[in-house]
Formats: C-alpha cells, structure tokens, sequence
C-alpha cells in the first residue's frame, strides 16, 4: 500500500507501509521519544526505535505507516490491537499519530489517518477506535465522533470512535 497523497514544494509526499521503509525508524524515534517524553518519563529513542521495529507488519497488528517525501520521513500513525490501558474491550485502535514539527500544518496527519483507515477497512475492521489528549478537532473534522471521556497516565483524554461507511447501494439502471 503505497499512495501519493499530496505535493508540497513540488514534490510528492508518499504514505506507505513502514515495513518498507524501516530505515525511516531512526528518523522518526527522536522526535516521538522527546514528544511523549513529558508522560512517558522513562522514554527512551533505543524503546521508542523498538517499538516502531514491533510495529513492521503489513497483514497482522500491529501495522505502521509512514509518511515520507524526497527521502524524508514526515510522520508516521499505526494500527494497534489495543492502545488504552483499560479499555481493552476496544479493538482496534488508531494511534501513534505523529509529524514530526517542520513538517505539521500540510495535512500530513489526516493523510496518515485516512491511509491507517483505509488499512483497518481493507483487513475486514468495520469500527476503529482512539484515544487523544489534545486532538479532538482534528479527528472530528476526519469523521470521528466522542465516543467517552478516558484517563492516560493521569492525563484527561477522550475516546473516538469511527465507523467504516456503509458501501453506497449500486443502482440497477433498469430501475433507475
């Protein structure tokens, strides 16, 4: 699943599987590790390389993409079976949403949550879930409606909730 999905400076910004393109893990881990860092106290670039190399699948969660564009990796969102301590009831998650800061403000975020829907639809998931401490217009104007408050490590958040959209009836020009 690789797709151009817009153009900046002219040149085409990709989304595809991190699978492949492991290579954009180094540039990626920092970034995330010193983001998260404020909550996660114990991040760490070596964890947070760890868990990008967990997530190198393209059949089986947990599944991430990235997104890049002339060599550069942009950000990166990941499909996961769980991603809420205590919610796991809930499945599957959008989460991992990251652009890394030059590169925020250029739709590169709701690129990647409509490549990680997108993949989600396609292995059969009909409802997608996620959880934000501090994104709640982005995702509503992608779709995704509050499903619930919630709590991360100490941090009032919010569960979302998306519904894959029921295929549109194909007409029969006959009866049309």
């Amino acid at each position: 699943m690789e797709n151009s999905e817009g153009r900046a400076a002219g040149r085409a910004m990709t989304i595809a599987y991190l699978a492949d393109h492991p290579e954009f893990i180094a540039a990626l881990a920092p970034g995330i590790a010193a983001h998260w860092r404020y909550v996660l106290k114990d991040e760490t670039v070596e964890r947070r390389m760890e868990k990008l190399r967990g997530h190198l699948n393209k059949g089986a969660l947990p599944i991430a993409w990235v997104a890049h564009e002339g060599g550069e990796a942009l950000g990166t969102a990941a499909l996961r079976s769980h991603d809420l301590e205590g919610r796991e009831d809930l499945t599957p998650w959008l989460a991992g949403v990251f652009v890394r800061p030059e590169h925020r403000g250029r739709g590169v975020a709701s690129a990647l949550c409509r490549a990680v829907e997108e993949g989600a639809w396609s292995l059969g998931f009909g409802r997608l879930y996620l959880f934000t401490v501090d994104r709640h217009s982005l995702y509503a104007r992608l779709g995704w409606r509050t499903l619930g408050p919630a709590v991360w490590r100490g941090l009032p958040s919010e569960i979302m909730v998306k519904d894959r959209a029921a295929p549109k009836p194909t007409r029969d020009p006959r009866t049309a």
